[in-house]
């Protein structure tokens, strides 16, 4: 019967650098699991392992049905197998395979990530937040940038799953981006109300802290697949707003209208009758998008309409 694996092991070789004839052991993440039938007419898995550097193919021949119950696709797994040549191709012959015990390897090890320095970027969000002199729009950004596992979480989450950011810290780079591009919008339009505006830009997506799963792969929670990140980011702006002095209803009400609008004045269905209530939430719109744009066409290609 097919063995769980020794959860001891040491350190996991990256694929990147495996050659035929390595023995492996170690933990990966598990990006395809499938149960086939071989010539013989008994089942095997054909798996696909990954870590940050690279992928390999694998099979489980022995005892595949038991060791199919001992995790799933998207998990991460603690493997041991000989590395083997097939058809040109390095594929791993799995003796061992089993869900990856819990705080055994950081998800985030196994996941894209961001390009740009975290710490630069939480820099820069802090000096944004900075520009922001309305007492209750400031008190508001500092009890959000205070709390530290919020903070924590804004910077491992990424934008999307499969669009524009859509690694490790893609929140904190796009949070950042268009910041900065309300703080120049607001520097050449001097009648819009740069304090709001930059505070709407720094917590438009702040439901995104919420939205994510990370194993093998990143996944949606149960709030984002049911409430989605707009939700989740009003929720979390109100239940601050009420603690913050100076955070009034009529600035709480403009913000909470920013957040809503950010897709659009109708991408909610709560956007008021398609129209924007302000220049700072059409301001934010476009910016948002503007940022989205360009990152989505330099990270997968111009789309139809550009």
């Amino acid at each position: 019967m097919a063995a769980a694996p020794d959860t001891t092991a040491p350190t996991a070789p990256a694929i990147a650098t495996l050659r035929a004839g390595d023995e492996l052991r170690g933990v990966y993440a598990c990006t395809r699991k499938e149960r086939l039938m071989s010539r013989a007419g008994t089942p095997y898995l054909a798996l696909e392992l990954r870590d940050r550097s690279a992928a390999i193919p694998g099979r489980v021949f022995r005892d595949a049905d038991v060791a199919a119950g001992r995790f799933e696709r998207g998990d991460l797994v603690t493997v041991a197998g000989r590395v083997e040549r097939f058809r040109d191709e390095l594929q791993l012959d799995v003796t061992a395979i089993a869900r990856a015990q819990a705080g055994e390897a950081d998800p985030a090890a196994f996941l894209p990530v961001a390009y740009r320095d975290l710490d630069e970027l939480d820099g820069f969000l802090e000096h944004l937040a900075g520009e922001v002199h309305d007492p209750g729009f400031a008190g508001l950004l500092a009890a959000l940038l205070g709390d530290a596992g919020l903070r924590a979480a804004w910077r491992r989450a990424p934008c999307t799953r499969g669009g524009h950011h859509a690694y490790l810290g893609g929140l904190l780079e796009h949070t950042v981006a268009v910041g900065t591009l309300a703080l120049e919008a607001a520097q050449l339009h001097p009648r819009l109300n740069s304090d709001l505006l930059i505070t709407a830009a720094l917590v438009h997506d702040l439901g995104k802290t919420e939205e994510f799963t990370y194993a093998a792969e990143i996944g949606l929670s149960d709030a984002g697949r049911l409430l989605g990140h707009v939700e989740l980011g009003l929720r979390l702006l109100d239940a601050r707003a009420g603690r913050v002095a100076g955070l009034d209803d009529e600035r709480r009400l403009a913000l909470a209208h920013c957040v809503l609008t950010h897709h659009g004045p109708d991408a909610t269905g709560r956007g008021g009758a398609g129209r924007f209530g302000s220049p700072e939430a059409l301001t934010l719109y476009r910016l948002n998008a503007l940022d989205a744009s360009v990152k989505g066409a330099l990270e997968h290609g111009l789309g139809l309409d550009g």
